[in-house]
């Protein structure tokens, strides 16, 4: 499997920006988005970008600037060699619906 990078922030226009940024800088697809009520009732987003490693550490590095700019970032890291179970167990329930994601653009 490609390599995995997460950007974790509060609030939704903070994953925006990171996810825009993130596919602007590399050659990384957004594989997954993952929303949580935090502590406090803040809402926490976590944007899961795939590709090469270069690519995944270079979005996740542009992305997370940019999401520190508009809001808050919890957390970032990439994983440069994701286990499939990895893949196959967390990442499927929160796969991004294409289709629906098309019929916005």
């Amino acid at each position: 499997m490609h390599a995995l990078g997460m950007i974790e922030t509060v609030g939704y226009c903070a994953a925006v920006s990171a996810a825009d940024a993130a596919v602007k800088a590399a050659d990384v697809k957004i594989a997954a988005i993952e929303k949580v009520i935090g502590v406090q009732g803040a809402l926490g987003v976590t944007l899961h970008l795939s590709g090469d490693v270069a690519a995944v550490a270079s979005a996740v590095d542009a992305g997370k600037k940019e999401a520190e700019r508009v809001g808050k970032v919890i957390s970032a890291h990439v994983i440069p060699s994701t286990h499939s179970n990895v893949a196959e167990k967390l990442l499927s329930r929160f796969k991004l619906n294409a289709a629906k994601e098309t019929e916005r653009a």
